[in-house]
């Protein structure tokens, strides 16, 4: 049976997939991606950065897998897929983007996240409350305060030199873009995004536009984490993705 390996976002780990991962049916690998859970974690910069980390990830079967990757983790699972396509059987996204190309956006990006970065060595606790203060992930507080203290507890668990170089390593603006890679991921794709995430999904939009397989799903009632907000429509989407492989 095909193993469906599940890659979680920037400051999260294996267990903050597993409002999906419960719901998914036959062998799961839900991954800590370098510099995040509990360790150890690599003392080489350069295995964090995405083209490592996607390496990294398919390297752990022997046999062709269907990917599920959120922010972060979903453009490690898109470079994936764009780079080894053979080895993937289906990909789902959730809230991913394909890079920046724009030299100056790029190089923008890269200097916020190394201000992130240092600010992660200084003040972890700090950084952390203000990360989850972005309004990107505004529409979290549905969940509740019981969920967001215990996800602000994750958060607080990594270790900041090795979050620091992650964020330092796998910046969006570090990041080799893959907009003229999309052509090669000719498997099922599902590019999701949750409806109050006005950004991603006019990202998901134009990443179908290039993806020969590519659909693109709304999901109601939900912000760019659609898949803790509504993790019943997203495993839907995931599951008949998969059935389309």
């Amino acid at each position: 049976m095909t193993p469906t390996v599940v890659l979680h976002g920037f400051t999260g780990d294996a267990g903050a997939m597993k409002r999906i991962t419960a719901r998914l049916t036959g062998p799961i690998d839900a991954v800590d991606l370098a510099g995040h859970g509990p360790g150890p974690h690599p003392n080489d910069a350069a295995a964090y950065s995405i083209d490592a980390m996607a390496e990294a990830v398919l390297g752990r079967h022997a046999q062709p897998v269907h990917l599920v990757g959120y922010s972060m983790g979903g453009r490690v699972a898109l470079t994936a897929a764009c780079r080894y396509p053979r080895q993937v059987r289906s990909l789902s996204l959730i809230g991913a983007s394909a890079g920046l190309i724009d030299t100056e956006a790029r190089a923008a990006r890269a200097a916020s996240d190394d201000a992130l970065a240092a600010q992660i060595l200084s003040d972890l606790e700090g950084f952390v409350d203000q990360w989850m203060a972005n309004p990107l992930f505004a529409t979290q507080a549905r969940l509740g305060d019981g969920f967001l203290a215990a996800a602000r507890a994750q958060r607080l668990g990594n270790d900041p030199v090795a979050l620091a170089r992650s964020l330092r390593a796998n910046s969006t603006g570090r990041m080799r873009p893959l907009h003229r890679d999309l052509g090669a991921c000719t498997m099922p794709v599902a590019l999701i995004a949750g409806a109050d995430d006005i950004k991603f999904v006019a990202i998901a939009s134009d990443l179908a536009d290039a993806m020969p397989a590519a659909s693109v799903h709304v999901i109601d009632g939900a912000g760019h984490a659609a898949h803790l907000e509504q993790p019943d429509a997203v495993v839907d989407v995931i599951l008949a993705t998969q059935g389309r492989a």
